[in-house]
């Protein structure tokens, strides 16, 4: 699967701009825990930075929703999608950067030639109902648990605590101005045929597994000293 957008490879750079300008509460984050629930990224609401792209800095207590992939923020003891994500350049949360991508958001893990992005997303899983021969059944197309429209925006809900979160993210890569998704590690060696059996090599010798974050990051700085090769 090949896709193309446009992104400003300088998180490393706002941050430190940012530093330097003050606005440093995504860094000593200020921390809610107004009912969190297994559909946000991280299990607090903390105070982060939206950079708009007409340069204005908003500070907001924000979190991300895997189920809608929205940005979702708090305000007084109500949670709501950040909208006009078309306005928005980056989002800077628990020290990592988020850009928009159409309507949901990317974080930016690896910026180099070979940049890597997560797209964080999960479903729903309501509890188990009886089924046949004794056993359960789960489904993940329940969505009207997450949020509800009202008025004055999209209302985030806490879920029932016997319902679950499937997390199931979705890992781009970005390079030479063409863009790659993978969930798996047969997906990421069909990016790199010239270099497979030297990555596929690395991946055995390091026990590398696509799902855990420090591995990947492992994975894609090897890609780019391949690259330099």
């Amino acid at each position: 699967m090949m896709k193309r957008f446009n992104y400003k490879e300088h998180c490393a750079s706002l941050i430190i701009i940012l530093l330097l300008t003050g606005v440093s509460g995504f860094i000593n984050a200020q921390t809610s825990s107004v009912d969190s629930s297994p559909q946000y990224l991280y299990p607090e609401f903390s105070s982060g930075i939206v950079k708009m792209k007409n340069g204005r800095n908003q500070k907001a207590m924000l979190n991300y929703n895997m189920v809608s992939e929205k940005m979702v923020y708090q305000q007084g003891d109500k949670l709501f999608d950040l909208m006009g994500t078309e306005m928005v350049d980056t989002v800077f949360l628990q020290n990592s950067c988020f850009i928009p991508v159409s309507e949901v958001f990317y974080e930016v893990v690896v910026v180099a030639p070979i940049s890597l992005f997560i797209q964080h997303q999960g479903s729903i899983i309501p509890p188990g109902r009886p089924s046949g021969y004794g056993g359960t059944s789960q489904t993940s197309s329940i969505s009207s648990y997450s949020g509800i429209n009202t008025a004055s925006g999209y209302h985030n809900l806490k879920l029932p605590s016997d319902y679950t979160v499937n997390v199931d993210p979705v890992y781009w890569i970005r390079t030479n101005n063409d863009i790659y998704s993978f969930t798996n590690e047969r997906q990421f060696l069909k990016i790199f045929p010239e270099q497979a059996d030297e990555l596929k090599q690395f991946i055995k010798k390091g026990r590398i597994k696509i799902a855990r974050r420090d591995d990947l990051i492992r994975l894609i700085n090897y890609s780019n000293e391949l690259l330099e090769q």
